[in-house]
């Protein structure tokens, strides 16, 4: 009798366990996955294997397993061991620029550059959204104009392009790059609503007003799949209000270009 209770125990064990694990996969199915995830890294780790688990968690298109930290975790532990792994500065450039660390993104997509250079045009992209926000936009655009070489028809690019242009006072050059864009795009609200803000700055009220107004009427049939191909590697549970915000955005923008073309002119 004695000799059977470590079996039973063994069996009992295994009982617990596959209960426990099936109550995680209806309850927490994420949880079960980062289980499963620790269990396969700590019997088998290697860079490739982290690397993978860390893009399982940085798809903005699965927000439930998106996973920022836990990301940052596995690139980290994949950096320790082979630091030049393929596509790897850039996956850490991005989530440093999201948490908001301009300084180390940069750092680590210059070395990404460095190390593949335009084997990876993704990175020029990249390095021109971080070049943007520290507000060097000239670097920015050249840059972007980098990455527009290998992929000429990508929206968000052109949109982005427009973006550091406008902030560097090149109102002409972003009013030609959305125009550009409008022509495979025609009603891509991101494209309508920057080409209305350089119409703007350009001084071509009339033509502003009705572009901001089509970028409005177009907002609207913005879907959460729009916003995420727009920002992606964000966070996928803030889509919902990142719509909203964008939504609002065009409609502030037509307004005030409303409000100046029917303002009455000084004496």
């Amino acid at each position: 009798m004695n000799a059977l209770r470590p079996r039973r125990m063994v069996i009992l064990s295994c009982l617990v366990f596959a209960l426990v694990a099936c109550a995680l996969v209806y309850l927490h199915p994420a949880l079960f996955v980062d289980v499963e995830e620790d269990i396969a890294y700590l019997l088998a780790p290697s860079p490739e294997r982290a690397f993978a688990i860390g893009e399982r968690h940085f798809n903005g298109s699965d927000p439930a397993l998106y996973d920022i930290d836990r990301a940052s975790y596995f690139f980290e532990q994949a950096a320790r061991v082979e630091p030049n792994l393929p596509y790897l500065y850039h996956e850490r450039a991005r989530i440093a620029f999201l948490r908001g660390d301009f300084q180390s993104a940069l750092t680590l997509i210059n070395a990404q550059i460095a190390l593949e250079g335009e084997s990876e045009p993704n990175s020029y992209y990249v390095r021109g959204l971080i070049e943007g926000y520290m507000q060097k936009y000239d670097a920015a655009a050249k840059d972007y104009e980098q990455f527009l070489k290998t992929d000429p028809n990508n929206w968000a690019a052109i949109n982005d392009y427009s973006w550091v242009l406008l902030k560097a006072n090149r109102a002409k050059d972003a009013f030609y790059a959305t125009s550009q864009g409008l022509k495979t795009f025609p009603d891509n609200p991101w494209l309508l609503n920057s080409n209305a803000i350089a119409l703007y700055e350009m001084g071509d009220l009339k033509d502003a007003k009705l572009v901001a107004a089509r970028a409005v009427l177009m907002s609207k049939k913005v879907t959460v799949a729009d916003w995420l191909h727009a920002y992606p590697g964000n966070d996928p549970k803030v889509a919902e209000q990142g719509v909203e915000t964008f939504k609002q955005a065009t409609e502030v923008n037509m307004h005030s270009i409303i409000s100046t073309t029917t303002a009455p002119a000084l004496q």
